[in-house]
């Protein structure tokens, strides 16, 4: 009975609008909050960031959540233990492969589980800094934003990554080397690419940009101990979507995790670049085997998920939702035509303004990046 009523809950509008409200509006405390942290940053950074740090979590535990509790999606990694032992206890570079519209969030649960969410970075696209809460709060964690035009992002992206090498608290700085999701279209120019540069073709990836990972690598060499490479999957060939947790559909994440230490990777640029490719190659591997066998190798482990993201959501949903609800009641209670039309007007535009944010994940919804510029040499 309890279960086939939460099940019912989590297909209504309402509900989802609820949940939206919460983030969106706990998202702009956040970021209020770390406006006035700035006065910290020339009195004492790293005071600044660890503050900051725990701020990022609150909201993006709240995305954590709903992958981990609403939706019960499971995430389970094959490695081995030793790389188990030094997960959330060394900074490291993270590359994964970018197929999926929820691919980012399977990282975050990691790195929830390991304690290093809120201390996460991304080399982002530059267009995500103007998009509230998600790249405001990102401007504020260090997040390195590029525009995806090497020349004029080269000084940028070299300050941005030196400027973390004493960051206080361990991170995972994410890398999509492949620069944008995964399209059919994208696929075939990249692999015209590939073969007038006498590259071997991808089956299941695109040919991966360089400049972004030797330069990370090379910055971050000291401060950095290891690349893992992720390579994700879903069982049932699914392919989900953020609307879909949103609805309560459970997926089974698949991520083959390898540890390759950082001085392992060469110094020289072109070496390094040579290793990348070899790295897809290996990826495109990894994938045709999962293809084939439905597992990847490794050890099946199955990090425990923990409470704070539930905890940390519910907290924000008392202190937010008891003021709307009383609102909201007061509105009706009135018998004004004006102020309840003003009432689902707002309603209307928060729920206009949740879509939106979900839309940015869409994969149909992307930017055209790849679809003309691998035609270019890096």
């Amino acid at each position: 009975m309890t279960m086939g009523l939460l099940a019912f809950l989590k297909t209504q509008f309402v509900v989802h609008l609820l949940i939206g409200f919460v983030f969106v509006v706990s998202g702009f405390i956040i970021n209020f909050i770390q406006l006035f942290t700035l006065i910290l940053w020339p009195i004492n950074k790293q005071f600044y960031r660890k503050i900051n740090c725990r701020l990022s979590y609150s909201l993006w535990s709240q995305l954590v959540m709903l992958l981990e509790w609403w939706s019960g999606t499971e995430c389970t990694l094959f490695t081995d233990q030793e790389t188990i032992k030094k997960f959330g206890k060394e900074h490291v570079v993270i590359i994964l492969n970018h197929n999926f519209e929820i691919d980012f969030l399977c990282g975050w649960t990691m790195c929830e589980r390991f304690g290093v969410l809120g201390s996460s970075k991304v080399l982002a696209k530059k267009e995500l800094l103007y998009v509230p809460l998600i790249g405001w709060t990102w401007y504020f964690l260090e997040i390195v934003f590029c525009k995806r035009k090497w020349e004029e992002d080269r000084n940028t992206v070299i300050q941005g990554l030196k400027s973390l090498s004493d960051y206080p608290e361990y991170m995972w700085f994410l890398l999509y080397c492949e620069g944008t999701r995964f399209t059919e279209k994208k696929h075939q120019i990249s692999m015209e690419v590939a073969e007038s540069k006498g590259l071997p073709k991808l089956k299941y990836h695109l040919l991966p940009r360089t400049k972004g990972f030797t330069t990370a690598v090379q910055c971050l060499r000291g401060t950095v101990a290891a690349v893992y490479d992720v390579t994700l999957n879903f069982r049932g060939n699914k392919n989900p979507s953020l609307l879909g947790i949103l609805y309560g559909k459970k997926y089974e994440a698949d991520m083959c995790v390898r540890r390759f230490p950082l001085d392992e990777i060469p110094l020289d640029e072109k070496e390094a670049a040579q290793w990348l490719h070899k790295l897809y190659q290996e990826k495109d591997a990894l994938q045709e085997q999962y293809k084939q066998k439905g597992v990847f190798p490794g050890d099946v482990i199955k990090p425990a998920r923990r409470p704070w993201t539930l905890l940390n959501f519910l907290g924000w949903a008392t202190v937010l939702l008891s003021p709307l609800f009383r609102f909201a009641f007061g509105v009706f209670a009135s018998g004004s035509p004006l102020l309840i039309l003003t009432f689902l007007g707002f309603v209307g535009a928060a729920s206009f303004g949740v879509r939106r944010l979900i839309g940015v994940t869409e994969i149909e919804k992307g930017s055209s990046y790849g679809n003309q510029v691998f035609k270019k040499k890096e």
